[in-house]
């Protein structure tokens, strides 16, 4: 494979899940500090700003994961872990993005280029919490999205206590989705000591992330209410909602690939919650 082929494969390229379960939260925030017309230089920015630091949050957890990685079948195989690429690669191809993100926020004030800081500490810093952290799904779900305080902070100049509480929603959503992931690697992490939510809940794990998935949706639709969205959100979150109950079908056996494909079909639940707000500030 050629370099570039590798550096794609690095930052997950091909799978742009991930960039998504930061897009879709990042999204509503936008618009819900917006009242539904967010300037398109903004919704430029921040949806640019989302693909390359989710891209850079890929290629610095390689790196901390290296040696882990060639214990665990699914990832054994990715451009660092064997070999193809070197660690310095990694960590320049991350602090490229990264600089390139902050370019990219120059025109916000300065506010929003002080929570950026803050936002790249916790997304450089993530890898490390699964050597000791129980639940790091849950700084994980921070890493994701922080996108919305900054979202607030560039539309308003300030980050209002509802700003606050979308992300502890997002907290709980990206400890659900990310169990749901963790599921699929739980024999492989117990082997070598990694800490997942999957392991820490154990024999509870479907009834944890189901009770993730309504605390999320609960917390979303309070702050979406105490926004002014009504019925069109409300609908939004009961498709999330139906959909979160079509996850407990595809993970209560536990079968690795469609605990995989649960994962996966959060972007549609992201989606759904994304229509609701835009619809509502749109038709309401």
């Amino acid at each position: 494979m050629s370099k570039l082929a590798l550096y794609l494969r690095l930052v997950r390229a091909d799978k742009p899940i991930g960039i998504l379960l930061l897009l879709w939260p990042t999204l509503w925030a936008l618009w819900m500090a917006a009242g539904g017309k967010p300037d398109p230089l903004y919704i430029v920015i921040f949806v640019v700003g989302t693909a390359l630091m989710r891209s850079a949050g890929c290629a610095i957890n390689d790196y901390a994961d290296r040696d882990f990685d060639l214990h665990v079948k699914r990832t054994a195989e990715r451009p660092l872990t064997s070999g193809r690429i070197r660690a310095w690669e990694a960590v320049a191809i991350a602090a490229a993005l990264s600089v390139i993100s902050f370019l990219l926020i120059l025109p916000l004030n300065a506010l929003t280029k002080e929570l950026s800081v803050v936002a790249v500490i916790v997304a450089g810093t993530y890898p490390y919490f699964k050597r000791f952290f129980a639940i790091p799904q849950a700084y994980l779900g921070i890493a994701f999205g922080f996108g919305i305080p900054m979202a607030f902070a560039a539309v308003q100049g300030e980050v209002p206590a509802v700003a606050w509480w979308l992300l502890v929603a997002n907290i709980f959503w990206a400890v659900a989705y990310d169990t749901e992931y963790a599921m699929v690697d739980r024999d492989d992490d117990l082997k070598i000591g990694i800490k997942t939510s999957a392991i820490t809940f154990g024999r509870y794990d479907v009834a944890a992330v189901m009770l993730c998935y309504a605390a999320a949706l609960g917390i979303d639709l309070v702050c979406g209410w105490l926004l002014g969205l009504r019925w069109w959100f409300v609908g939004g979150i009961a498709v999330a909602a139906a959909m979160a109950i079509y996850h407990y079908f595809l993970i209560r056996d536990r079968d690795r690939m469609r605990c995989f494909a649960a994962f996966r079909h959060n972007n549609w639940l992201g989606a759904a919650v994304f229509a609701g707000v835009a619809l509502d500030y749109a038709l309401g």
